[in-house]
């Protein structure tokens, strides 16, 4: 039933699940980002499929919304924003919703008029399919003028409605489903501490949990599955995660059996106890023998003292034991997966063997099976030598495993002089226990793979030519809309063979021009079917197409896909490459950091193409420091502020004033700093290979560096008295208040 209630869109369970007119369910949030807008002008072509025809005269042309508009208008598919308007700009909180659900029109792209074209609801748009008849653009003037309406397309049956005034609120709730989906997941949620061995249905509630086995019983199965005794007498049955509050079960008295133990005497004097340690006998002694015994001129040393020296030699030879014991643990489990692989591709060579002998003319009946008997005899020795190596690893463990149990309870006593007779051989048993384990020893002395190989060509070379099929070309692969996507500045398209195609395809080569209507050129050869390309530019339209390969040679391109990378920029701080007293939250958008020295991270996006506008809002600034805001590379130096070498360019501020800085070169001093709650903004300007800076919106100063040109990623250096947090997809700012002038 779980399949029954989960939304088609998100393959999550239902989350307030409303009604469509063709009688299927989609969740109202996954409704909002599959609802579009289409002008009135393509509600009379078939959904998806939108020949580009010869664009229509400027007379007829329909007045296109601005960009604003656009974004605006199809952000507002709810009735909260049906009430609002949602004719204005496209800025603030709903840009990116915005961005997501808006159409690109021929003028967005830079066409200058309006051409309908293949599109889906991810803001793909493919070339036409097939030309427009003559009358198009004629019959399409009018109903262009027309407003432009909203409608959700059902992702089951792909049937469109078209939404009122109400907008997604016009649908039904399907509170019924909703309660079955809540009863659901309590009843998954109740099942959880049920029995998971119990043949009865449903199963007992569960009494015990292993620790070991994690594996909850209920009495009865807890008695006939999982006894106190054998192999399980060491697990621990702990009360089941429902019953949190079980009595524990442990005993109190850790300490009570040593606590009250009888310290040991001397054996040459009764009346004394043992007090000292003597390093040249490696014995411990009492004050009588170094007073009158042959231990007067010995090096000796505090009893209890020499007792912690030698407790932390063994554990520190203890742990050098345990993490080889451990390596040889997941080396057995290595070992063990080498035996199914070897099994594997032992099947795999027997099979590609028989297919080629079979091949081959009845003469070869013979040599085929001594070839097998070959495969046969190698395969036995490679299991043997694995065997032998599994049963040696698994005694050497089992010996110091032992070892490590004896010598964890030698450590439990309390006895000093006790622990001190056995500690010297026990550290060297510990130690030549680490060194059996010499390098090599976990190590496979065999490989899964077979060093055989059947050299039938020239016996085949005559039977080749005999071929009665011809291979051909492969057919033109098909795009899938509904997997081609953008995101940021990255692409991502989907294609497959067309069906009850039987041509063999080898490969796929996909090519993308260079954003600007450039060449076409490869940025993918391979058997996937589907590729994410990343580092493109911004506000930029993209052309792709695919075509696949054989031995016989490369079939035709598939038909060409537009994809249109975001408008603006979408990035967080980067913490792989941020330096390590970096300190990052708020899912990488704010930032600060541990040391009182400054430190440089970096923006997840970098440029080298278009403007781009950042803000940096100061949450907190204690003792007047400098933090510094700008561009750099990406193997800029991070462990000083931001500036003073040739990777960055900067600005520097601290309370009162600030400068520009690069290659350690000072500049430009300008009136006016930062505090607490201040706004920093960057404006990089790629275009014009400019660089400037704002201050609470207002210019700081001259546009900063001139000449800026290459690949750059935003960039900060901070120290732990300031903390910032990046807001980036803002609109470059229009209106520039008239700059401060500079104080020499």
């Amino acid at each position: 039933m779980e399949e029954e209630l989960k939304c088609p869109v998100c393959g999550s369970l239902f989350r307030e699940p409303i009604i469509l007119p063709c009688s299927h369910n989609v969740c109202l949030p996954c409704a909002r980002t599959i609802a579009v807008q289409t002008p009135e002008s393509e509600q009379h072509l078939p959904p998806l499929l939108h020949p580009r025809g010869p664009a229509p005269p400027p007379a007829a042309a329909a007045p296109g919304p601005g960009p604003g508009a656009t974004a605006g208008s199809a952000a507002c598919l709810d009735s909260e924003c049906a009430a609002g308007g949602g004719g204005g700009g496209g800025g603030g909180g709903g840009g990116d919703h915005a961005d997501k659900l808006s159409l690109h029109s021929e003028t967005d792209s830079g066409y200058g008029s309006y051409t309908p074209s293949l599109k889906s609801p991810n803001g793909v748009r493919v070339l036409p399919l097939v030309p427009a008849p003559p009358g198009a653009a004629a019959a399409a003037a009018p109903r262009g003028t027309g407003p432009a309406s909203s409608s959700l397309t059902c992702p089951q049956c792909h049937r469109s409605a078209s939404l009122d005034q109400r907008g997604l609120r016009g649908f039904q709730r399907n509170r019924l489903l909703e309660a079955i989906v809540q009863r659901y997941q309590q009843g998954r949620a109740a099942a959880a501490a049920k029995c998971q061995l119990c043949d009865r249905s449903p199963p007992e509630p569960a009494a015990v949990l292993c620790e070991q086995c994690e594996v909850l019983y209920c009495s009865a199965c807890q008695l006939r599955c999982h006894p106190a005794r054998g192999p399980f007498a060491k697990h621990r049955l702990a009360p089941p995660p429902a019953h949190p509050g079980a009595p524990d079960g442990g005993g109190g008295g850790g300490k009570g059996a040593g606590g009250g133990c009888k310290l040991p005497t001397c054996a040459e004097h009764d009346l004394e106890n043992y007090s000292m340690y003597c390093v040249s006998c490696r014995s411990p002694v009492c004050y009588q023998c170094l007073e009158e015994g042959k231990h007067g001129k010995h090096e000796v040393k505090a009893l209890g003292a020499m007792w912690k020296q030698h407790k932390a030699q063994l554990s520190q030879a203890l742990n050098g034991v345990s993490d080889k014991a451990k390596e040889a643990k997941e080396f057995l489990v290595q070992l063990k997966n080498l035996l199914q692989q070897i099994q594997e591709n032992g099947l795999d060579y027997e099979a590609c063997l028989v297919a080629q002998c079979d091949a081959l003319v009845d003469a070869l009946t013979r040599q085929k099976a001594k070839l097998l008997t070959k495969v046969t005899k190698e395969r036995e020795h490679k299991l043997k030598v694995v065997w032998d190596q599994i049963n040696h690893c698994t005694l050497k463990l089992r010996q110091s495993t032992g070892l490590m149990e004896y010598c964890l309870e030698v450590i439990k006593e309390n006895d000093p002089s006790g622990f001190l007779q056995i500690s010297d051989a026990l550290i060297k048993r510990v130690q030549v226990s680490q060194e059996q384990w010499v390098k090599g020893a976990l190590e496979p002395k065999v490989s899964a793979e077979f060093d055989l190989t059947l050299d039938s060509e020239p016996l085949l070379q005559s039977i080749h030519q005999l071929d009665f099929i011809q291979m051909k070309l492969p057919p033109v692969p098909l795009l899938q809309l509904e997997k081609c996507c953008t995101r940021n500045n990255s692409v991502t398209l989907a294609w497959r063979m067309p069906p009850l195609s039987h041509n063999l395809v080898e490969g796929y080569i996909l090519e993308l021009d260079d954003g600007d209507g450039g060449q076409f050129r490869e940025v993918y050869v391979g058997k996937e079917t589907l590729c994410t390309i990343d580092g493109l530019h911004f506000n930029s339209t993209y052309n792709a197409r695919v075509k696949a390969f054989n031995a016989s040679g490369v079939g035709p391109y598939s038909k060409t896909v537009i994809l249109q990378t975001s408008d603006v920029a979408w990035f967080t701080f980067d913490p792989s490459s941020a330096h390590r007293d970096i300190v990052l939250s708020n899912d990488n958008q704010t930032v600060t950091c541990n040391s009182y020295d400054d430190r440089v991270v970096l923006g997840t996006a970098a440029f080298s193409k278009g403007v781009h506008y950042w803000e940096l809002h100061v949450d907190r600034y204690d003792n007047h420091p400098d933090p510094a805001f700008g561009i750099a590379r990406i193997n800029v130096v991070k462990d000083m502020m931001l500036g003073k070498d040739d990777k960055a360019w900067a600005m520097y501020v601290d309370n009162n004033r600030s400068w520009f800085m690069h290659c350690n070169s000072h500049t430009n001093r300008t009136e006016g700093g930062v505090s607490k709650g201040a706004t920093v903004g960057v404006l990089l300007d790629l275009n014009k290979h400019n660089l400037t800076f704002y201050i609470n919106g207002q210019q700081q100063g001259p546009p900063a560096f001139e000449n800026v040109e290459g690949v750059f990623m935003p960039a900060l250096s901070l120290n732990r008295n300031v903390q910032v947090t990046l807001h980036t997809g803002l609109e470059v700012p229009q209106c520039v208040k008239q700059p401060k002038l500079p104080n020499n």
